[in-house]
């Protein structure tokens, strides 16, 4: 146990950001650079290094968040790399991405704050890294098995890593010019920087995996071919179909997916663009949406000087505590304030937009809403509230729907969809088609990045079984697992 004390003798402390002033002007990431040094220490001291530590179950992964976080409070910062890699390809993209249900789960949260484990975590990889730990891990001997990943977010490279290092050739296709899917175009540069990606890349290049980038399987490679040219492929194509919002005047210029507005700002920060297509300078901006990805269109428009940014969302505004329907360890639904948040704007909860009024050039102007409420289990308008607001660039940000059907990958494949239209498999993520295996959103559904990675890390076992017979990869998680947290 870190200090058997610690949780008395320390509170909570998190990561200090920098001042809104200071960070709407730039790109970089919003957290004071070494904020987490004097404290991380202590902060780690709190873990009660439980008999059931019910931080694992909140984990999908499974992490070993005791451990390290002892090794941590000791100051043995390469022993805690070392437990922290044992279930967690990449530790800084969860460190900074990750909503932390392990957090809710912690049992210190029975009456207390929690531990920081996320910080904990972020604090044991950027360190890893400074000190020259994290380094490649190529495989003694090959398989002569090859292997195709097509897709290059979360999932796709933690199936990859994980299926190099076992000793199959491997090569991840990946459809836009960079490698990372949502990390690369999804996650603006202010939650996390794209560096951090870029240095995992070349870790894996140099320990065998290939990539293809600007490559769609579907449309510029047949997906049945593919299958012939590969021993086994694992489909982590992300559920990257936008829930759209068929309301009157949606056909305006102006009204865009979150999707289509947040990849221009990060090409801008790669140097592709001088300024995105797509800005929200000087307009009035309204997001749809309240979850992670509406935050992640207000931090932006901050950033391009919107003149207002105004965040929808139907559902009423979430407690600022646990409710009796959530109990601990269960992830509850909290009223959060993201950093974008704290940058300004308004949030508007439980109202829905009934149509949308453009001038005469066919650009979006004003946003009509309404308030809503629940009758009898259903959301309905409520008589007399319909106002508007003005609306000069509009985002959807309401989710995904499921896997890209439109490229043909999943025609190619043959592949058999369930009820929820994401790509059907078994418990070892294998699909009906024998050979191809399916891992992350393209299965699951629309989910966090740490059951992303979870899923690539065990699609990965079944397809090294697939191939040898048995595998010495960590055992899997099952595609039906939930997390206490989810």
């Amino acid at each position: 146990m870190a200090d058997p004390k610690g949780f008395l003798n320390h509170e909570r402390e998190i990561a200090k950001t920098r001042p809104v002033e200071e960070r709407v002007k730039d790109w970089s990431e919003v957290y004071q650079p070494g904020s987490l040094l004097p404290i991380i220490t202590k902060q780690a001291s709190r873990c009660m290094d439980c008999g059931i530590p019910f931080c694992h179950n909140g984990c999908p992964l499974g992490n070993l968040i005791p451990e390290w976080n002892d090794y941590a409070y000791r100051e043995d910062w390469t022993a805690a790399s070392e437990r922290l890699h044992a279930t967690n390809n990449f530790p800084e993209f969860t460190g900074r991405l990750c909503p932390a249900p392990c957090e809710a789960a912690c049992v210190l949260g029975i009456n207390q704050q929690p531990v920081t484990i996320k910080n904990v975590e972020v604090s044991i990889i950027d360190k890893a890294w400074d000190a020259g730990d994290v380094t490649p891990q190529p495989p003694e001997r090959l398989s002569g098995k090859t292997v195709a990943v097509i897709g290059s977010g979360p999932a796709g490279l933690a199936a990859a890593q994980q299926l190099t290092r076992a000793g199959h050739t491997v090569a991840v296709y990946e459809r836009a010019d960079r490698i990372g899917g949502l990390l690369r175009y999804g996650i603006p540069e202010f939650k996390m920087e794209k560096r951090h990606i870029n240095r995992r890349i070349e870790q894996m290049r140099a320990e065998g995996t290939k990539f293809r980038t600007e490559v769609e399987i579907g449309r510029d490679i047949d997906a049945a071919k593919l299958r012939k040219r590969y021993d086994a492929v694992v489909v982590a194509a992300g559920a990257t179909t936008s829930r759209d919002l068929p309301v009157p005047g949606r056909e305006l210029n102006g009204i865009h997916f979150a999707m289509e507005y947040l990849p221009l700002a990060n090409k801008v920060q790669e140097g592709d663009l001088t300024v995105a297509p797509i800005s929200a300078e000087g307009k009035h901006v309204v997001v749809i949406g309240g979850g992670d990805t509406g935050a992640d269109c207000v931090g932006t428009a901050h950033r391009q000087g919107a003149a207002s940014v105004t965040q929808l969302e139907i559902m009423p505004r979430p407690g600022e505590e646990r409710n009796a329907g959530q109990p601990w360890p269960t992830f509850p639904m909290l009223y959060k304030v993201t950093s974008a948040h704290e940058e300004g704007g308004e949030r508007v909860y439980s109202v829905s937009t009934t149509h949308f009024e453009g001038d005469e050039d066919g650009n979006v102007q004003w946003l009509h809403l309404a308030e809503v409420e629940f009758k009898d289990g259903k959301l309905e308008q409520k008589p007399g509230t319909e106002r508007r607001i003005p609306a000069q660039l509009v985002t959807l940000a309401m989710g995904f729907t499921g896997t890209d059907q439109q490229n043909g990958l999943v025609e190619q494949f043959g592949l058999e969809l369930d009820a929820r239209g994401n790509v059907a498999r078994d418990a070892d993520f294998a699909t009906n088609v024998p050979g191809v295996f399916v891992a992350g959103d393209a299965g699951r559904g629309q989910s966090l990045i740490v059951w992303a990675i979870a899923e690539g890390r065990s699609a990965a076992r079944g397809v090294d079984r697939f191939l040898t017979g048995a595998s010495a990869l960590p055992a899997p998680i099952k595609p039906t697992d939930r997390a206490l947290a989810v």
